[in-house]
């Protein structure tokens, strides 16, 4: 009977052994898993016990705040906080052991990191919390934000010009628009002048007061005239800085920058890109306010629409680059064609209606042209900018 029982204890304790074995395989592979998530994970995590100890500190932290895990795995999770968080998180950590009050576990905010050199940067923080058999861990998640604060500064900085810009070119619209105007009466009134002169000099003797006063009212007409032709002639060469650009590059920021502040919740937009249309010679500020304002003008249209869509395309077209944006609103009704690119002619309860008539001045001083579709039964309008591709590139030369 011994030896049957001392065999059954050797048989368990070889199935103890095999299940050990199993279990100690096991928790290999899932530690291998787990470390491999870590590392491959494109936001930083790092992994601390309740004391604020680092356990564990991932590939993307050790980019992030220029640490290799090695030197910070034991520390407490201070060393890569500024000071003014720093001095607080130990608080924390003992309020929260000792209340259960959340402060930050499962919510999440922006806060700030420090790298190894001193620099701080904002990080995004979600912090997790998990119990284990070596007590009760958190688990951070670490997004860097400087890129999208970057985006977001140049989205300010680009609203800013724009709308410097538009101020600008609607000053220029009224004045090119107040120069056409006055040019007129002030020719009629040269020619009337110059009638009454021509008739009144057989009439009025030498030196006659009257004489005098017409013929400086002739000069002061011929100076006013003056004045109108240089005005005219600096608003038609206007104040351009040009340079080579992307125009898909433009139009990525213009639709960005449209669709901060305004109702684009629930648009579709579609976007169709010529891969081979190269860069172009324009004032990228003015070229990019023209893509705002139709885009502006597309999101206004679609209001309403149970399923609002704007569509935008570039291609090239032999030597020309042509952007078009449209969207699936009611189109322009035919009344308005007429006075749809011209200054102060808006049909809109708010605005100037100077946007289309800046935005085609803009494209003919480049060379180019804006133009519409309206259309209409179903359609909603498209409008189409043109540009001039101007000189080929070495490289881009072709025997069509």
């Amino acid at each position: 009977m011994g030896d049957i029982w001392t065999l059954k204890d050797g048989e368990q304790h070889s199935r103890n052994v095999a299940v050990s074995a199993r279990d100690a395989h096991r928790g290999s592979v899932s530690e291998a898993r787990l470390a491999s998530m870590l590392d491959t994970a494109v936001d930083g995590i790092v992994v601390i016990d309740e004391r604020g100890t680092i356990l564990s500190f991932n590939k993307a932290c050790e980019t992030l705040f220029g640490y290799h895990a090695r030197e910070v795995v034991g520390r407490n999770v201070k060393c890569i906080m500024p000071s003014r968080y720093a001095d607080e998180h130990d608080g924390y950590l003992s309020h929260y052991r000792g209340t259960g009050e959340r402060r930050i576990i499962g919510i999440g905010r922006e806060v700030e990191g420090m790298h190894r050199d001193g620099t701080t940067m904002p990080v995004e923080l979600s912090v997790g919390e998990a119990q284990t058999p070596d007590g009760r861990q958190f688990i951070g998640i670490i997004r860097d934000l400087r890129s999208r604060r970057a985006t977001e500064e140049r989205m300010r900085d680009l609203q800013s010009q724009l709308v410097h810009m538009a101020r600008v070119s609607a000053i220029d619209e009224m004045g090119a628009a107040l120069a056409h105007e006055l040019n007129q009466p002030l020719t009629a009134l040269m020619l009337y002048l110059d009638a009454v002169q021509r008739a009144a000099s057989t009439e009025w003797q030498a030196g006659d007061l009257r004489g005098q006063a017409l013929g400086n009212a002739v000069r002061e007409a011929q100076r006013a005239a003056g004045i109108v032709q240089r005005m005219r002639g600096f608003l038609d060469r206007g104040d351009q800085r040009r340079s080579h650009v992307d125009l898909r590059g433009l139009l990525d920021e213009a639709v960005e920058l449209t669709k901060m502040g305004r109702r684009s919740a629930g648009v579709t937009i579609t976007r169709i890109d010529d891969p081979h249309l190269p860069e172009i010679e324009v004032d990228p500020i003015q070229v990019q306010q023209v893509f705002v304002n139709l885009l502006r003008n597309a999101f206004d249209a679609v209001q309403g629409h149970n399923r609002p869509a704007i569509a935008v395309e570039t291609r090239r077209d032999n030597r020309w680059a042509k952007v078009t944006v449209g969207d699936n609103g009611q189109g322009i009704a035919a009344e308005a064609m007429g006075d749809l690119f011209k200054a102060f002619s808006s049909g809109k309860r708010k605005g100037m209606g100077l946007g289309l008539a800046i935005s085609r001045s803009i494209a003919q001083s480049h060379g180019g042209d804006l133009t519409v579709d309206p259309g209409g039964n179903g359609r909603g309008a498209r409008f189409e900018l043109t540009l001039p591709l101007g000189e080929p590139a070495d490289g881009d030369r072709n025997d069509d």
